[in-house]
């Protein structure tokens, strides 16, 4: 099987990317500084981060990345990145075309695809109106998300991010001086995550609680003169959260925060109803923290009381840090997390889940 994934990056990561990397570096050289920063690495299948023959891998999103690829394959200057991506699944001679971009290259790309590839299959985890319409299959771990795109005529199946090995390492660290961390966006959409991020800031002044926040364009301005008042002060982070706010982190860097803490805290967004389970479950579990989240239906293997915790609101998820702080019930909870994530969502499972699909 030759088996060709694209995938696509956060303008923020890009930015992290673009330190890691040095203008002149080949294809190859890019490509490897991001397959070794681990970036959604959950994600990218085992023969990818194997580099195993057949197997090409790409972000098709990068333009200084696919820009080194067609330089280096004789295509012109001004060839479009859809056109780059369509000459690498060529040259690949790809059979199985997997996906996790697919509204930036939907059912118009795929009908440009050549007659070698086989199977189309595209990870999407969030409802939308794209035309996805020409892809043999759609597949996410929110059963609702599924729904919505079968309403729409669209073939859909149960897939799930894996744990990455390499966070096995971050896993042993036995020095938690983090006791709650947090990464994620914040923005005037996250009214519900604010709440909770509010109220759980405010253990700052007892406990070491680090957050990683990306901000929107709204939230930025808010933190200027212009957010004191107005439409933009809905927007502005309180006092207790700008206190322990600090930049994003991605790749290894994530992983070296989540091994510095005890506890996770995960606080999904009005996106998928009450399914849960994003990446950042899959990655706190795999690093041995305690995942803290909120109340919906989680992937197997994810029980409350066993394997993480789940709390309802703010004022229970506070209760819950203190008591699980305060007793050490987090480490036991933390490790048996750590094993069951190993165990059930393997890149292994994952790798065999994905050849069912075909």
């Amino acid at each position: 099987m030759r088996l060709f994934q694209n995938f696509g990056t956060t303008p923020s990561y890009s930015s992290r990317l673009a330190l890691l990397t040095k203008p002149e570096d080949r294809f190859e050289a890019q490509r490897e500084v991001f397959l070794r920063d681990r970036y959604g690495a959950s994600h990218l299948l085992k023969p990818v981060l194997d580099n195993a023959p057949g197997v090409f891998f790409t972000n098709g999103d990068n333009e200084r990345l696919q820009r080194a690829w067609a330089n280096e394959n004789g295509l012109r200057n001004d060839t479009t990145l859809a056109d780059i991506l369509l000459a690498q699944i060529e040259a690949n001679r790809t059979e199985v075309f997997y996906n996790l971009d697919p509204i930036r290259y939907d059912s118009a790309f795929l009908k440009r695809l050549p007659d070698h590839v086989k199977k189309t299959i595209a990870w999407r985890a969030a409802p939308g109106k794209a035309d996805l319409l020409a892809y043999d299959l759609i597949v996410s771990n929110f059963p609702s998300i599924r729904a919505s795109y079968e309403n729409m005529g669209i073939r859909t199946a149960e897939f799930f991010p894996a744990h990455d090995p390499e966070l096995d390492a971050y896993a042993g660290n036995p020095e938690r001086d983090i006791d709650v961390l947090f990464f994620g966006g914040f923005s005037r959409h996250h009214q519900r995550r604010r709440d909770i991020l509010d109220a759980v800031s405010k253990l700052g002044t007892r406990h070491r609680v680090v957050f990683h926040l990306e901000e929107s364009r709204y939230s930025r301005l808010a933190a200027t003169p212009l957010g004191w008042f107005g439409p933009l002060a809905a927007v502005r982070q309180p006092k207790s959260i700008r206190r322990v706010a600090n930049a994003p982190v991605f790749g290894r860097k994530m992983y070296e925060q989540l091994g510095r803490a005890k506890i996770v805290i995960n606080a999904a967004i009005d996106m998928a109803g009450a399914d849960r389970g994003n990446m950042r479950c899959f990655e706190a579990m795999g690093a041995r923290a305690l995942l803290l989240t909120d109340a919906g239906n989680y992937p197997p293997g994810m029980v409350d009381g066993h394997t993480m915790r789940v709390y309802d609101d703010a004022e229970s998820a506070v209760a819950l840090i203190e008591r699980t702080l305060g007793d050490g019930s987090w480490k036991g909870i933390a490790v048996d997390g750590h094993a069951m994530i190993r165990t059930e969502y393997s890149k292994e499972q994952q790798l065999r889940r994905f050849f069912n699909l075909l």
